[in-house]
């Protein structure tokens, strides 16, 4: 018990202390250690016991390179050793059930939220795996905005769709740590508790208050720091926008 008491508080000051990594050493991730992480990360919770996600391992630089503008161009895309790409899997279990006389029916928006989930569930216990083995790694959002690009790039068949994409290597940075909203802002007791002025002041002030993200409104030209979520970084025309184009993936890999 002495021991589990030890091993539950390290995991959770390496969670405490996560830090996004965008550089990574000039040096490779063994195929052993990869595979460890992923195998080991295939313990996460699952619908029905039926892992409904893969994982499209990226390490040529040819490859990164054509993944890179689906990502904006992000350098880290073509810098880390490996690229992660966590899909939403129906493909395998359809074919499962296909070749055991069972007939499927998988190929409805429910069927990929529950893939969705399944996957994202595994992409984070691969973090947190990762993390412990002292790599660094930065979770891309960017992998459902053209997720056409990513999908022809790695050539997924229908039923399947990216939901996840993770940049993996040895650090070569220590970035701050990122600030965080107080529990209190999260955390609703029996019902959902809608949000006052003054409940919002109290959560979001620390955040406000911070130098840098100051620095960030004044060189913005922007009065609030959320008017960079809505009027810069997460706009309303490139939301709608991207979200037609997911959609619209959707519908051509079977799943609406």
């Amino acid at each position: 018990m002495h021991g589990k008491y030890y091993t539950l508080k390290y995991i959770m000051e390496t969670i405490k202390k996560h830090r996004s990594i965008r550089k990574y050493c000039k040096k490779d991730i063994s195929t052993e250690l990869l595979n460890e992480i992923l195998a080991a990360a295939e313990q996460t919770q699952t619908m029905g016991n039926l892992q409904l996600y893969s994982v499209v391992v990226t390490r040529s630089q040819e490859m990164k390179e054509k993944l890179a503008p689906a990502h904006f161009c992000q350098p880290m895309v073509t810098n880390a050793p490996v690229v992660l790409t966590i899909c939403a899997d129906f493909r395998r279990t359809t074919r499962w059930a296909e070749e055991r006389k069972a007939n499927p029916g998988y190929d409805n928006f429910l069927s990929f939220i529950n893939a969705a989930t399944d996957a994202l569930l595994y992409t984070q216990n691969v973090c947190n795996i990762a993390e412990e083995k002292g790599l660094g790694y930065c979770f891309l959002g960017t992998t459902v905005y053209q997720p056409q690009s990513i999908i022809d790039t790695l050539k997924l068949p229908k039923l399947v769709f990216p939901v996840a994409t993770i940049t993996l290597g040895w650090p070569d940075e220590q970035p701050a740590l990122t600030d965080r909203l107080p529990l209190t802002a999260i955390v609703h007791e029996e019902t959902y508790c809608d949000y006052s002025a003054a409940d919002i002041d109290s959560h979001y002030s620390y955040k406000e208050s911070l130098e840098e993200n100051k620095q960030f409104c004044e060189i913005n030209n922007k009065e609030t720091l959320a008017q960079i979520f809505t009027d810069i970084r997460y706009t309303k025309k490139d939301n709608e926008a991207m979200s037609a184009g997911m959609l619209e993936a959707l519908k051509q890999q079977g799943f609406m």
